[in-house]
């Protein structure tokens, strides 16, 4: 199910995102905080980087035959990914490092 930003009022398709594209705003949230309105720029071409929200990855191989139960024995890193709207680099943090 779509949803909109209550920022500035973009319409989202994609439901696994919690962030806006358009303006970087947190899914529910009004108004951008001031720690999320500093803009990143891309080390590679200086444009403005967009925050795509919190991802977790797992290490290890999965164990196919468990399913998705499998995925409680590995370990997960969650990382803020932030993405160049230009040239599409992407770039991961830990969660949070930036907010300050």
């Amino acid at each position: 199910m779509a949803w909109k930003c209550q920022n500035c009022s973009t319409e989202i398709e994609e439901t696994s995102f919690e962030v806006c594209w358009n303006c970087g705003c947190e899914r529910g949230q009004e108004k951008l905080s001031e720690s999320q309105s500093q803009v990143l720029e891309c080390l590679r071409c200086e444009s403005p980087m967009i925050k795509l929200g919190s991802k977790e990855f797992h290490e290890g191989t999965r164990w196919g035959a468990l399913g998705n139960i499998g995925e409680l024995f590995v370990d997960k890193q969650a990382l803020d990914m932030y993405a160049c709207e230009s040239c599409g680099k992407v770039e991961f943090f830990l969660p949070g490092a930036g907010d300050s």
